[in-house]
């Protein structure tokens, strides 16, 4: 996060005229429990005392002022949400939200308090809105947010995602659409291992918008986890940063043609250090109406190589993914035509 804050800087995105930056504010206890339940909430109090323990059955450990720094990040994102729907600004971004796996009585995935979730809920509590979008495009599937508003037919829910045959959390099967009034409300569309920019973009283009404006959403939330991009180290995507800038961008000409900008832009995972920076830069850089170029700022360079070890990335931009499998096509093609047999959700006439 520190990363892509500096590269944002160093590319000179954030002007003070365009874009600011602006102080995020601690989660009460009362706001969290818009999703999580009180008996969990108490547990991650004093397992942040004491400095230890588990949170879940392993991959979340508990660690010192652990409630501190997530009610942080959750503060975060309402304080985005606040400034969005006063219209302070058209757009925010959190890169250190989207953690998408919190369960309302248990952490998940390395989540422990799942911002997205608790924002939506603030959103229809504070402010009474009845439509939202989420657009979750994390490699892994946004369980927590998808199955916390499954019956809940306010919110539509769109999940791209690596197919959980292969990855954690082995959930989000196109046949997953919600439940009673919510049904056809949540959408999922899994991807292939190896599935790069052709597969995904076409996947994106053909479902997201007729959706999106079907639903005729009051406000937007992406969480823009960068794990699906090539080379991540826990996913088995292709995506480049091209994907990105492409979904980011289409959101946000949505955002503004059904809901006056509202956009609430979310980070998520991303375990190799060269591209996630990289890719919210791009992704934030969208929202700004910028197009940066393709260098690398030195000094920028030189913080990544000191702190990470690692060498830097030599340019902004990738080149698309070429070489796209027609198995990874096809499987799109596939997921596709059973979403419409589930849902409907071609528009008139296509």
């Amino acid at each position: 996060m520190k990363l892509t804050y500096d590269l944002i800087q160093a590319k000179g995105i954030i002007d003070g005229k365009e874009a600011q930056v602006e102080g995020p504010r601690m989660a009460t206890e009362e706001e969290i429990l818009l999703f999580h339940d009180q008996d969990y909430v108490r547990l991650v109090t004093r397992n942040s005392e004491k400095g230890g323990g588990l949170l879940d059955m392993g991959d979340t450990p508990a660690f010192k002022g652990c409630y501190e720094a997530t009610s942080l990040v959750v503060g975060a994102s309402l304080q985005a949400c606040d400034l969005i729907m006063n219209d302070q600004y058209a757009h925010a971004f959190n890169p250190s939200g989207g953690l998408h796996h919190a369960h309302p009585d248990r952490a998940s995935g390395f989540c422990i308090f799942n911002d997205p979730a608790i924002s939506i809920a603030y959103l229809k509590r504070k402010y009474d809105l009845k439509r939202l979008v989420y657009l979750d495009i994390d490699a892994h599937h946004g369980d927590g947010v998808m199955y916390g508003f499954y019956d809940d037919p306010a919110v539509l829910d769109i999940d791209f995602h690596e197919n959980g045959r292969y990855i954690f959390p082995g959930t989000g099967y196109p046949d997953e659409t919600g439940s009673g009034p919510a049904k056809g409300m949540k959408v999922n569309i899994p991807l292939l291992p190896g599935s790069g920019d052709e597969a995904f973009l076409e996947g994106f283009e053909s479902i997201v918008p007729p959706l999106v404006r079907k639903h005729h959403p009051e406000a937007i939330l992406v969480q823009c986890g960068a794990d699906g991009h090539d080379g991540d180290l826990l996913a088995h995507l292709r995506l480049t940063t091209h994907t990105y800038q492409e979904v980011v961008g289409t959101m946000h000409e949505l955002a503004h043609e059904l809901c006056h900008g509202r956009l609430l832009l979310l980070g998520g995972g991303g375990y190799t250090l060269a591209n996630v920076p990289r890719v919210w830069t791009l992704a934030f850089a969208s929202l700004v109406g910028k197009v940066p170029d393709d260098s690398i700022p030195k000094e920028w360079a030189t913080i990544f190589e000191k702190s990470t070890g690692e060498a830097a990335p030599k340019k902004l931009f990738d080149i698309p993914t070429e070489g796209e499998s027609d198995k990874s096509l096809e499987e799109v093609e596939s997921v596709l035509m059973q979403l419409d047999r589930e849902i409907g959700w071609k528009p008139s006439g296509v």
